[in-house]
């Protein structure tokens, strides 16, 4: 079962009564030829599928073309929202690297962006941007896909640059650009894996569990020394190799008609031509003929010990009884693993997954213990759970459980646009069935309970498995077992040249590929309709409905949360604790129990608390919308807090504070928020609070904070989805009969501002990255059409866009970071200025040179063409504002928080239509005081001399935010040093900062 792609749909799928497909397909499809043709355009592309949507039934609806060159094109007319998502998947990941050549794939990911033949350096971001588009690319395993979503009037400029750098990127690939990815993917795997707690450990499960040379023993970001190895002309070669039209997909859906797509596509993409032919890989799964145990040090506070047992790969018929064992064993609070190893506090977390990829599977079982604790009772504890399995045996509430979750997950995957194109692309790519999803929906609803006992006895019962300990370098803790692996190169065979004797040919064309596409009129945004209503407790409503699918999503919002703390921060970190609590039984639940109701309706019900609220999210299905309500209303008014799931959680919270030391990004973020606030303002202490402040709450402090501030007359719940006012107000009973009470919010807390800019240097010792973060709390509260709106745009360019300042220096033209940013936040509280980078080690003064510089210059003013791409990518981008039930629902919350009327979207139309180079030039010259900044710096110290050199003071702190014990303020000249390279501008541009589905 695909659940990351989340590729099954509603169980009311699982006849094909509820779509006309116009070509069968099966669970082996393979690719269409011209005999299974519908239709052939006079361009040569052939229709080979059509599926079509009935009413009141879930399904994609698409058509399914091949043109000449091999390119499968999937188009899924969505006429929901005025946006549109293109969708390039080539079939190929790092599974088609080779030995000591590790992270190609990934790597050419990131030259993707960097310019074609057609379109400049770095302007794909800026043009998508400017589009009022979003974008992205992610690497796996098994593919390598980019995507943008726009508003539909763009749909030709996405196709357009998909095309230019599926046939037009190798002769824009240069030596510096090479230069400059190459270390950008290294910063990338600097804060992913080196300086990240556990980062390297699917890495040495990987080269343990499959034999040496397999495509899966490597990580798909690569090693250090193979990126220091590749060169200009492999990557070229890889690209010739395996980024043919014949071994791609591109999908097309949103608000567009299909025969328009296939024209546009064979314009762009059907002088491409077909690449080398690329035959399916198939590997056998590993056979351990031992338990193989490995271990290594890393910065973490909680031992971690992963069993890993091989398995299946997607498509396989085990491959879902797999992930329903899993379910049983290590998912969630009836699970085996929850009652043998959190339940009593002998792990701070413990969970089971089935990992399925196109080449194989694997069984996971992780566990994190106590500080100080052994592995080898982990271990011992993970066997007598699977023993207990072999006793216990599959429940019918256990596979009603797991089917009604897996229900749940896919409806709500079909929110987006996006969400619906993903699936399509990676049936399409894995098992040459956009429809697959047909097959694995006949699969979940013939699942049986011996299915999954069989599968638990062919992979697991007595079998071997890895078994890696992560131990602290700190030391105390031994690994399970002594290590007994290295990988054995003896039985390598290379794999055959893939890359001798090609060829880049340069597709020709009729039309001028240089001239970007014209757009047609911005597409009408419609703001939510909605109802508004205000209980006689004072508990606001407003809601929308939304029919396209058949869910709901509810948010209820009360005001305070961290902030309530403000006159007790001797008891900082309750509201944490509370809605902690809150998660866990009431009272006629167990935990277990309320867990278990949640799971039989796939729905979710969860509490959360933040800076300034406690914010309790709802999502469920609008069939099960009535049981669910019910148990709100036990979660809500009526929970348990009992004594034993309050120690528990009491204790996680404290771990999670310790833990905090571990995680640079962390340590800056606290830091930072502790020179901004100041110790007069709970603002400055974590929302989980401190050791001391935690290790004093008592239940009776919990339900104490609860029937305070637990009230309607300071909440509002907003409800989005398939469900009607009427309908709804029919199963608001109990919160109209919540009683209201007086609660004061704690107002705002002025903060002692610095006079000079100074550097904060806390000591990481051997990080790989430094994390800087730059600002100071500005006296700016949220507004929507005011001066913090005016400031969010105005550092749109600074350092809000990827293609802004801050990032094209920083990332683009330097190379020093995996991305950079800057902006505002506000609330009803002021807040702050911040610009921040996890940086490399070796550039953490140069990153802050950079960092004050670009912030200096802004203060000179912006260019004409600046402003004009701020102002068309903020104008544009309304479309994807309101698509999704969360989107709405944000967009609702706001309303209500900020007492906000709907047209205020108008307001800021307007506002940026009228937009000065002036008026950005002053607000960077009054929000910008680059002289009065805190400079946080968390990094080796091996770094001190150089930003000492720098010229700012520089004072040492440990982990506490104290001043460091053998540390004093370092003397300084009068003014920062700037030199006249400090003093350029960069280019123009847009931060989105890209992710990576990357085992790293």
């Amino acid at each position: 079962m695909n659940l990351k792609l989340l590729s099954t749909l509603s169980l009311a799928l699982a006849t094909t009564a509820g779509f006309a497909q116009q070509k069968p397909a099966s669970k082996a499809a393979k690719a269409p030829t011209a005999k299974t043709a519908l239709m052939t355009t006079p361009g040569g592309t052939k229709l080979v599928e059509k599926v079509t949507k009935q009413p009141g039934q879930l399904v994609i609806p698409y058509e399914k073309y091949v043109l000449p060159n091999g390119l499968t094109l999937i188009v899924s007319e969505d006429h929901s929202d005025p946006l549109v998502h293109v969708d390039v998947t080539y079939h190929v990941g790092s599974a088609r690297e080779q030995i000591g050549k590790s992270g190609f794939a990934h790597f050419f990911e990131h030259m993707m962006f960097q310019g074609s033949d057609h379109v400049g350096d770095q302007q794909h971001f800026k043009l998508v941007t400017a589009a009022g588009g979003s974008l992205n690319g992610s690497t796996t395993e098994d593919r390598t896909n980019y995507y943008e979503t726009l508003p539909s009037n763009q749909l030709e400029t996405g196709l357009w640059l998909e095309a230019d750098r599926m046939g037009f990127l190798l002769d824009a690939v240069s030596q510096k650009k090479f230069e400059i990815q190459r270390s950008t993917v290294k910063n990338e795997r600097g804060q992913r894996v080196d300086n990240a707690p556990y980062g390297q450990a699917s890495e040495i499960i990987s080269r343990t569990l499959y034999p040496y040379g397999h495509p899966y023993s490597w990580s798909v970001i690569g090693s250090l020394e193979d990126l220091d190895r590749s060169n200009v002309d492999d990557l070229k070669n890889f690209f010739l190799r395996w980024y043919g039209p014949n071994n791609a997909t591109l999908t097309v859906g949103g608000d567009v008609q299909a025969a328009q797509v296939v024209k546009l596509v064979e314009k762009y993409f059907g002088s491409i031509k077909r690449g080398p032919a690329v035959a399916k890989a198939k590997y056998p799964a590993p056979v351990l003929a031992t338990d193989r145990y490995v271990s290594y040090a890393d910065n973490i506070r909680f031992p971690m010990l992963q069993m890993v047992f091989p398995t299946v790969p997607e498509g396989h018929p085990d491959n879902l009884p797999l992930t329903a064992l899993a379910q049983i064993l290590g998912q969630g609070k009836n699970s085996l693993l929850y009652k043998n190893l959190v339940k009593n506090q002998k792990a701070v977390v413990a969970l089971s997954y089935q990992q399925g990829s196109e080449l194989g599977g694997q069984f996971n079982f992780v566990a994190r213990s106590f500080p100080g604790k052994g592995l080898d009772s982990l271990e011992a504890t993970m066997r007598s759970t699977m023993a207990e399995f072999e006793k216990r045996g599959v429940s019918d509430q256990d596979l009603q459980r797991f089917k009604a979750q897996t229900e749940a997950q896919v409806v709500n995957g079909l929110a987006s646009v996006s969400g619906k194109v993903s699936q399509l692309a990676a049936n399409q790519t894995y098992f040459g069935n956009p429809n697959y999803l047909t097959v694995e929906t006949r699969e979940l609803k013939a699942l049986t309970k011996a299915d999954v006992q069989r599968a638990y006895d062919k992979y697991l019962k007595g079998k071997h498995a890895v078994i890696l300990s992560v131990i602290p370098k700190s030391g105390g803790v031994a690994a399970a077992k002594p290590d007994n692996f290295t990988p054995d190169k003896a039985g390598y065979v290379a794999p055959k040249d893939e890359y001798a004797g090609l060829k880049y040919v340069k597709p020709t064309d009729n039309f001028d590929r240089s001239k970007q596409p014209a757009s047609g009129g911005n597409p009408v945004v419609k703001v939510p309709a909605l109802y508004q209503e205000t209980l006689a407790n004072g508990l606001k409503i407003v809601g929308t409905r939304n029919t396209e699918i058949p869910a709901v999503t509810m948010r209820l919002t009360l005001r305070g949360g961290h902030r309530l703390e403000q006159g007790m921060p001797e008891k900082a970190g309750i509201a944490q604790l509370t809605a902690s609590l809150l998660n866990e039984g009431s009272e006629k639940y167990s935990s277990e129990q309320f867990s278990a109701a949640l799971d039989k309706l796939g729905s979710r019900i969860s509490a959360t608390a933040g800076d300034n609220e406690t914010t309790v999210n709802v999502q469920s299905l609008t069939a099960n919308l009535p049981a669910t309500m019910a148990l709100l209303e036990q979660r809500l008014l009526h929970p348990r807090f009992d004594a034993q799931d309050f120690a528990r959680l009491k204790k996680q919270q404290l771990e999670a504070i310790g833990n905090f030391a571990t995680q640079p990004g962390v340590i800056a973020d606290l830091t930072y928020n502790k020179l901004l606030y100041g110790s007069s303002n709970i603002a400055g202490t974590s929302v989980f609070g401190t050791t001391a402040s935690v290790s004093s709450l008592t239940l009776d402090d919990v339900k104490d904070f609860y029937n305070k501030y637990y009230v309607p007359n300071v909440s509002y719940l907003v409800v989005v989805g398939d469900v009607d006012q009427k309908t709804l107000n029919s199963q608001l009973g109990f919160l109209k009969n919540w009683a209201k009470k007086d609660v004061t919010i704690p107002a705002d807390v002025a903060s002692v501002q610095p006079d000079k800019t100074t550097i904060y240097f806390v000591n990481k010792p051997g990080a790989a990255q430094s994390e800087i973060r730059v600002g100071y709390l500005t006296d700016m509260k949220f507004d929507a059409t005011g001066p913090y709106y005016r400031a969010g745009l105005a550092n749109f360019l600074l350092g809000g866009a990827f293609n802004s300042r801050i990032n094209l220096n920083l990332r683009e033209n330097k190379g020093y970071t995996y991305g950079a940013n800057s902006g505002f936040r506000g609330t009803r509280y002021a807040g702050p200025f911040t610009a921040q980078a996890g940086v490399r080690a070796d550039a953490t003064a140069a990153s802050v040179k950079e960092f004050m510089s670009e912030i200096r210059n802004y203060q000179n003013g912006i260019s004409d063409e600046e402003l004009a791409f701020l102002q068309t990518s903020v104008g544009q981008s309304d479309a994807l504002k309101y698509e999704t039930g969360q989107q709405k629902a944000g967009f609702l919350s706001r309303l209500v928080e900020y007492d906000l009327d709907p047209t205020y979207v108008n307001q800021q139309t307007e506002i940026l239509k009228g937009l000065k180079k002036e008026e950005v030039q002053a607000i960077a010259k009054q929000y910008l005081p680059a002289d009065k900044m805190y400079i946080v710096v968390v990094g080796d110290d091996k770094q001190l001399p150089a930003l000492q050199a720098l010229g700012y003071p520089v004072v040492q702190l440990d982990l506490e935010g104290k001043p460091a014990a053998a540390a004093a303020p370092v003397a300084a000249p009068t003014a920062p040093v700037v030199d006249d390279k400090m003093k350029e501008k960069t280019e123009d541009g847009k931060l989105k900062v890209k992710t990576k589905k990357a085992k790293s």
